[in-house]
């Protein structure tokens, strides 16, 4: 088992503490947003992040200094292994204090939304695609929502965003079906399925969560033990 610890927290509220410890060029990036409130969401979301990760380093949240990939995907040499998500005004972080060498961690929460079939059939591989429920029916955005959150879960352990075709694996999606890659052919991500797995969180009505881990190639299927530090699930609407 791998012991992993979740935080989940509102973006909303006074930013004005949060600030303090961020970075400069965090506070320029929270600058740049026009939309009025996503600059404040984001300066909560990273102000926060640096508070918990301050307490698993032992160092003030201010004095904590990432490391990016091409990406943009922030980590911190020494760890610990951590993913962050947010969506629906909510935050949701995944941390792994004592990661096995070579741990990949991902997670994704995601808000129900107006998406057109197109996207699905863009995205998804062609065995999803023929799995979901018909289009215009009231089961095809739960089935959309749950496989582009187990796929977005995989992608960000990897590392590479969107450089990494979603169509390159399959997912498991029907409702009473447990969270699962079926099949995984791309060179970007190390093992084959079975050195996956997948976890849904019952984020509740009207979103979708879901954590993704690979210990690598012939290291057998990784299991987390979900330990829910702050928030609750399902997460209020």
């Amino acid at each position: 088992m791998i012991d992993i610890d979740l935080y989940f927290w509102r973006l909303t509220g006074d930013e004005g503490g949060y600030r303090a410890c961020l970075s400069p060029d965090e506070v320029a990036r929270a600058d740049r947003f026009l939309r009025p409130g996503h600059g404040a969401s984001f300066t909560i979301g990273r102000g926060r992040l640096r508070e918990i990760l301050g307490q698993y380093t032992g160092q003030p949240a201010d004095a904590l200094r990432f490391d990016y990939n091409a990406e943009g995907k922030p980590s911190l040499a020494g760890g610990p292994l951590f993913n962050l998500s947010h969506a629906g005004g909510w935050a949701a972080l995944a941390i792994c204090a004592a990661p096995p060498e070579g741990l990949l961690l991902g997670l994704d929460i995601e808000a129900h939304r107006e998406v057109e079939p197109m996207v699905a059939a863009r995205f998804f591989s062609p065995n999803e695609v023929a799995a979901m429920p018909e289009v215009g029916s009231a089961a095809w955005q739960g089935a959309f929502f749950r496989i582009w959150t187990r796929k977005e879960a995989v992608v960000k352990a990897v590392g590479p965003g969107l450089s990494m075709p979603l169509t390159d694996f399959d997912v498991t999606q029907a409702p009473g079906e447990g969270a699962a890659i079926t099949r995984i052919e791309t060179p970007l991500a190390p093992g084959g399925a079975a050195d996956w797995s997948l976890t849904d969180l019952d984020t509740g009505t009207g979103m979708a969560g879901a954590l993704a881990l690979c210990a690598g190639r012939g290291r057998g299927h990784p299991q987390p033990r979900l330990t829910i530090r702050e928030g609750a699930l399902p997460l209020p609407r």
